[in-house]
């Protein structure tokens, strides 16, 4: 009787995650809010470009922790938010985040939520950088709830496969959406401590001879000389160093080359499927392939734990709800 009524469970739950998603749609504001893509791009065109991984960041740090619905953009006066957690240390873009926001709410005010301007943003920026583009299914409400402490769930860079897998998992990410979301690090930089463990401290004996084997030695000279110690959380290193403002397909020559920046790149090796994805890719010749893929791990990613309906609210501003 135990396992029917667990059967029951698990289906009803299938159920409302299957309308959770059904409610997501492409054409959601076309009558409140037609304007809403133009309004985002255009904002979008006038960002500096530096801001697009922040931004593609961002709405992957959103996504992973309560669902795609805004927590991460909201603040705490006691520094308890999401954006307060040790890996959100490092996000930037929140005050542009705002400026898009408040666009929006001049063309349409009270209708679309950050979590939708967010996602929107991410594929503009996306696609900015000369990647795919993409319609994004809206209709996503925002939360207000923010916990510091359950950023935890999002995937370190010091992520093993084993680790990543089940990171991903748990968000109903597979092998797949994982190597083909990592090549989202083809834009961007990244802080030297984010990596400096490979450099200086792999397993933890703090000496110049404590590396990691599976970086490509040369790489690992050249980073060196960029960062010079173990706790260098000021210097900026280019993730795909000479195309990184460009969306490409460099980021898997480069991981091909064990010269992924990070050790959850260097993960993508050690598993037959992602390995044989990124050597697949490492070539270049499977472009359109590619971005299709991108494309459809970025939907996929955008429909965890979505609020629709009545839940949730449509924040006004994105750092603060609205009872607040």
């Amino acid at each position: 009787m135990a396992s029917r009524a667990l059967m029951v469970a698990l289906l009803l739950a299938a159920v409302a995650v299957g309308c959770a998603r059904a409610q997501l749609r492409e054409k959601f504001y076309s009558e409140s809010c037609p304007s809403v893509e133009e309004v985002v791009r255009k904002e979008m065109m006038r960002a500096p470009r530096s801001l697009a991984a922040p931004i593609l960041r961002m709405h992957f740090h959103d996504c992973f922790v309560r669902g795609c619905d805004g927590s991460v953009l909201l603040d705490s006066a006691n520094k308890t938010a999401e954006k307060d957690g040790q890996p959100n240390q490092t996000l930037r873009g929140f005050g542009f985040v705002d400026t898009v926001k408040a666009a929006v709410e001049k063309a349409c005010p009270d209708t679309v939520s950050c979590a939708d301007v967010l996602a929107l943003m991410a594929r503009d920026a996306v696609w900015l950088t000369k990647g795919p583009f993409w319609e994004v299914p809206l209709g996503r409400r925002d939360g207000s709830v923010s916990i510091s402490n359950e950023t935890d769930q999002l995937p370190p860079p010091t992520s093993n496969f084993t680790v990543l897998t089940q990171l991903f998992a748990a968000k109903n990410l597979d092998a797949k959406d994982l190597v083909v979301l990592s090549a989202g690090h083809t834009i961007g930089t990244s802080h030297c401590v984010s990596f400096t463990d490979r450099l200086f401290n792999f397993t933890g004996r703090v000496n110049p001879t404590d590396v990691d084997p599976t970086l490509d030695s040369e790489y690992m000279d050249k980073l060196k000389g960029k960062c010079t110690s173990l706790n260098d959380n000021t210097t900026l290193v280019e993730m795909d160093p000479g195309s990184f403002k460009t969306f490409d397909l460099d980021y898997f020559t480069v991981v091909a080359k064990r010269r992924g920046l990070f050790h959850s790149d260097g993960a993508l090796l050690t598993d037959d499927f992602t390995r044989a994805y990124v050597q697949r890719h490492a070539g270049g010749a499977f472009k359109e392939e590619f971005f299709a893929d991108f494309a459809a791990s970025m939907i996929k990613m955008g429909n965890v734990d979505v609020l629709t309906g009545t839940q949730g609210e449509i924040r006004k501003k994105c750092s603060v709800p609205n009872h607040h």
